[in-house]
């Protein structure tokens, strides 16, 4: 016997209704992400920039410039299986916007931390902080939950290209906020993490007010109502509950990307002072680097839908491999253009991940 989910609420049930309805919503959520994925992007950035620079200027050692970005990781580790059950629960509108708001709150607490040279907060709040990556990271899922199986990839990209505007502008503006900082009593270094503080609290509220109704559980009632119409499951849904070996290849593929790319560019900006350059060169690399991880992904997005996951896992492994040789073995103005290559690689294997993700996860929820 079949039956229909127990509540559904009115507004909801005219989006299950009509499928018109749910192109549009699918429209406008994808918009409302990159809107969203504009402010993210220049608040994750501040991190990756001056994290370890501040982490040396406080401790007045090197020993320890690897710990900012451990911890943000691990604090993003943290708040991505909290973020996760929040939107299961409650929708990806109260999910993302508490996520993002408390990315901005660790920002918030780095500040103070630069401001009384208090490294023991500084390291708390840089894993509050985290929140806001990994928020980020979750946030495009916003605009595939109503797409159809062959435009996720696609989808998407157009949220991480947008990405690209705001987490290159950001560490560019490095100047600029140190500037403003200083002006205000905060360590230059404190600077961007102005920036961050005001950028996850933006991205924070345009999900909060603008995400209705919410494309998560709109898709989830369709689903339920179509489980309901039919109890027996067909055999694709089958093939993606039951494709957890996919699952755990996407999910070594950005292990491994990420201990190449962190490792790299953690140290990056020391390496670079220790050459001379100034904070403004250091942000221009950043820039360069964050922006070859995350605009080439509308092109590799297309290709994951096109020639397939492995195709393009295969092909990033190759151009990793060559990123780590021309970073290795080119003289020192030629190691930032390694840095680009391993940023193009990162790019492609998260296209690869977020779709092994996203297959195995979005489609049964």
């Amino acid at each position: 016997m079949t039956h229909e989910p127990q509540v559904i609420d009115s507004h909801i049930r005219q989006y299950i209704d009509s499928t018109d309805l749910q192109w549009k919503l699918y429209k406008r959520s994808l918009l409302i992400v990159v809107l969203s994925q504009i402010f993210g992007g220049a608040g994750l950035a501040a991190g990756v920039t001056v994290g370890a620079l501040l982490a040396q200027e406080m401790l007045g050692t090197e020993s320890f410039a690897g710990v900012p970005a451990a911890l943000f990781t691990l604090g993003s580790a943290a708040a991505a299986l909290l973020v996760g059950r929040l939107s299961e629960h409650y929708g990806r509108r109260l999910g993302l916007a508490a996520g993002f708001f408390a990315g901005g709150l660790g920002a918030l607490g780095v500040i103070l931390a630069a401001v009384n040279n208090s490294v023991v907060l500084l390291f708390i709040s840089l894993l509050i902080y985290g929140a806001g990556t990994a928020t980020n990271l979750q946030a495009r899922y916003a605009g595939t939950d109503l797409a159809k199986p062959n435009q996720r990839a696609k989808a998407i990209s157009i949220a991480m290209v947008s990405t690209t505007l705001g987490a290159v502008a950001g560490p560019n503006m490095v100047n600029i906020t140190g500037d403003f900082a200083t002006s205000i009593g905060v360590p230059a270094l404190g600077g961007p993490f102005i920036l961050a503080a005001a950028a996850y609290i933006f991205a924070g509220l345009v999900f909060f007010i603008f995400l209705r109704p919410d494309p998560y559980v709109v898709a989830k009632a369709v689903f339920e109502v179509q489980q309901s119409l039919d109890q027996k499951v067909d055999e694709g849904t089958r093939v993606q509950r039951s494709n957890i070996s996919g699952l755990v290849v996407g999910a070594t593929v950005m292990i491994l990307t990420q201990i190449v790319m962190i490792a790299i560019m953690t140290m990056t900006p020391i390496h670079m002072k220790h050459h001379g350059h100034s904070l403004g060169d250091v942000g221009l690399v950043i820039g360069i680097h964050i922006g070859s991880m995350f605009f080439p992904s509308l092109i590799t997005g297309v290709l994951v839908d096109k020639i397939g996951r492995t195709a393009m896992s295969i092909a990033s492994g190759g151009v990793l491999l060559i990123a780590g040789i021309v970073a290795a073995a080119a003289p020192p103005p030629g190691f930032y253009g390694g840095i680009g290559y391993c940023s193009i690689a990162a790019r492609d294997r998260l296209e690869f991940w977020l779709n092994q993700w996203d297959s195995n996860y979005c489609r049964c929820s």
